[in-house]
């Protein structure tokens, strides 16, 4: 009898963690129920920390990230439930390629998160240059679904006190890299950016 009872135990604890184990992983952006409905009440970034991070992370004032800030809210809503904070650098002669590397940070409080980017594009652009960049992320609610490969096209992209912005977007996940200038690098591209945990060398 008491063999039993541990047997019977036994099993009670492992479907406890069995199910405990699927209501805590990570959904991702590709799944049909991805995102839920009280994803609608996930916790996000007010203006005022998005332009005081990002003055921060950028180097500049923060009444120049607050029009680059305004514009984005203005396009995409008012609630970015992350941002990446980072660094790149790219270059183009017809065929471009972008690589960089930040961190994730999530509106929830979770331990910021390594993200590295790399893109190639094709079109009408020449150059290089070499930015900090500072990406409001909306549509993420658990921090893996931001490793995947988002279609953007560059020539998208608009000035704001000198900040390039422009939009990438994948299964309702919405990017918006704010960078610190376009340096040397002119012209109107189309491609896509992978962004994953580790470096890759090959932008695809």
């Amino acid at each position: 009898m008491h063999r039993r009872h541990l047997i019977q135990t036994g099993f009670a604890a492992a479907a406890t963690t069995a199910l405990g184990a699927c209501a805590t992983a990570p959904r991702p952006a590709g799944d049909p129920n991805y995102p839920i409905a009280s994803d609608s009440t996930a916790q996000a970034y007010t203006a005022d920390e998005l332009v005081a991070a990002g003055s921060r992370e950028l180097g500049i004032a923060a009444e120049a990230m607050g029009g680059a800030i305004e514009r984005i809210f203005a396009d995409q809503g008012d609630r970015p439930t992350a941002y990446i904070a980072g660094e790149e650098g790219s270059g183009a002669a017809a065929v471009g390629l972008r690589y960089g590397r930040g961190a994730l940070h999530m509106k929830t409080g979770a331990a910021p998160q390594d993200v590295f980017w790399q893109g190639i594009s094709i079109g009408w652009d020449v150059g290089g240059n070499a930015s900090r960049v500072f990406t409001l992320v909306y549509g993420l609610y658990t921090p893996d679904a931001i490793y995947r490969r988002y279609p953007g096209v560059e020539g998208t992209a608009y000035l704001i006190a000198g900040l390039g912005v422009n939009y990438q977007r994948a299964d309702g996940i919405v990017l918006a890299p704010v960078r610190t200038g376009v340096g040397l690098r002119l012209g109107a591209n189309v491609g896509t950016m992978a962004y994953s945990r580790q470096r890759n060398l090959l932008p695809f």
